[in-house]
């Protein structure tokens, strides 16, 4: 960055108490002169309180229609090594897990091609690689896909599949998300790279309710781990959380969603109502040596989750409550296909299939893919006392 350049506003935000992006930037402008301009334009940015950054074509790589986001500057002038700032994006390994070996390799690549600024990690889950020139970008992606790595999806294509730890980490997870996450991407290559849908379309895989990928709120496509027998307590485990203080009755039992839980202060003994069971993972949480998910586990397999854009934010809804999730996932994969063949014959340009089903509706969808209707799909209780039969239901 040029030193008569005074940033005062981004200045500001090194004076707190955590590590800041700007000082990184900062040391990334003293290698790269494209990082001193984008800390100049940030702030020009904030003076004007307007983003300077303008569409100018699509950019990409050969054999790719998706993992390259065209970036430039309205500015070029003042900001020349600005005019042409592409992003691209890698597909993460399964639950993030890297070697320190691989991030070197990863940042040696991108310093040599690019801003050597990157986000770890976007929104979707992929890598970012922040700033290169058109000319840069098939041999950055030459480079990287000698030293085994792939790029992640954007535009109108399935993005990157992402996941939780799973079981690598984590004894709640009821089926190995990082085997799944894994498996899909290398399934829908071609739907991953090469967009030809109405709009994007996300995988997010969670080992258990916690959801600790936020698939319910962020995935077209959310698959959540659960189990269909009935939770399994240990009693004498109980009884030590009873003795070491914790109010069984008011912090697992009265925060029950459903009240499935029933305890006995006199015995310190625990009963679930199995019916009546959300399998939330409340009571997991709060006592994990004493409560573990059933035997029987799986998935519940959710549709429609979201941000803003046709319209407002969604929440996935449950479509499959329970679905077995063992390799190699023919099931989920056979649904998934006739999900999306529905979608890109019916759906508009830039509606997310959640827009889709809430403007055509839920029943015209499960009669098109093939799903039989479940009590879980229902928001709430029909409102009205009239029942619509469709004609072939009609016995005649």
């Amino acid at each position: 960055m040029p030193e008569d350049r005074k940033t005062p506003q981004l200045d500001d935000l090194e004076k707190g108490p955590w590590p800041s992006f700007v000082t990184e930037m900062k040391r990334a402008a003293e290698k790269n002169p494209a990082a001193g301009d984008l800390l100049g334009l940030l702030e020009k940015s904030y003076e004007d309180n307007t983003g300077h950054w303008k569409h100018g074509g699509i950019v990409g790589v050969r054999g790719y229609g998706g993992g390259v986001i065209g970036r430039y500057t309205d500015m070029p002038e003042e900001f020349p090594h600005l005019k042409e700032f592409h992003t691209m994006r890698l597909n993460q390994p399964s639950g993030w897990f890297y070697t320190t070996d691989s991030l070197r390799e990863i940042c040696d690549i991108w310093e040599k091609h690019g801003s050597g600024l990157t986000n770890f990690h976007g929104s979707t889950g992929d890598i970012i690689l922040l700033g290169t020139k058109t000319a840069e970008l098939q041999p950055t992606f030459d480079e990287y896909s000698d030293a085994g790595y792939d790029l992640g999806g954007s535009g109108s294509d399935l993005r990157s599949p992402s996941c939780c730890v799973g079981p690598a980490r984590c004894e709640h997870a009821c089926y190995d998300t990082l085997d799944m996450c894994y498996d899909i991407t290398n399934e829908f290559q071609d739907e991953l790279h090469r967009p030809m849908w109405p709009y994007k379309f996300k995988i997010k895989m969670s080992g258990c309710a916690n959801d600790c990928v936020s698939a319910v709120a962020r995935a077209d496509c959310s698959v959540i781990g659960t189990w269909r027998d009935t939770i399994i307590i240990d009693q004498e485990q109980v009884k030590a959380y009873a003795e070491s203080g914790l109010d069984i009755q008011r912090e697992v039992c009265f925060k029950c969603p459903t009240q499935a839980l029933e305890y006995n202060a006199e015995t310190k003994e625990l009963t679930v109502i199995p019916e009546d069971c959300s399998r939330c993972m409340h009571c997991i949480n709060m006592m994990p040596k004493a409560i573990q998910t059933g035997k029987e586990k799986g998935a519940t397999i959710l549709l429609g989750g979201k941000s803003t854009i046709v319209k407002s934010a969604f929440l996935s809804w449950v479509i499959v409550p329970f679905m077995k999730m063992e390799p190699p996932y023919t099931e989920f994969k056979d649904l998934i296909n006739r999900i999306w063949d529905w979608w890109d014959e019916n759906g508009k340009t830039r509606e997310r299939l959640g827009e889709l089903i809430y403007r055509v509706g839920m029943g015209t969808f499960l009669r098109e893919v093939g799903l039989p209707p479940v009590p879980q799909m229902v928001f709430r209780p029909r409102a009205n006392p009239y029942v619509f039969w469709q004609e072939e239901e009609i016995n005649k």
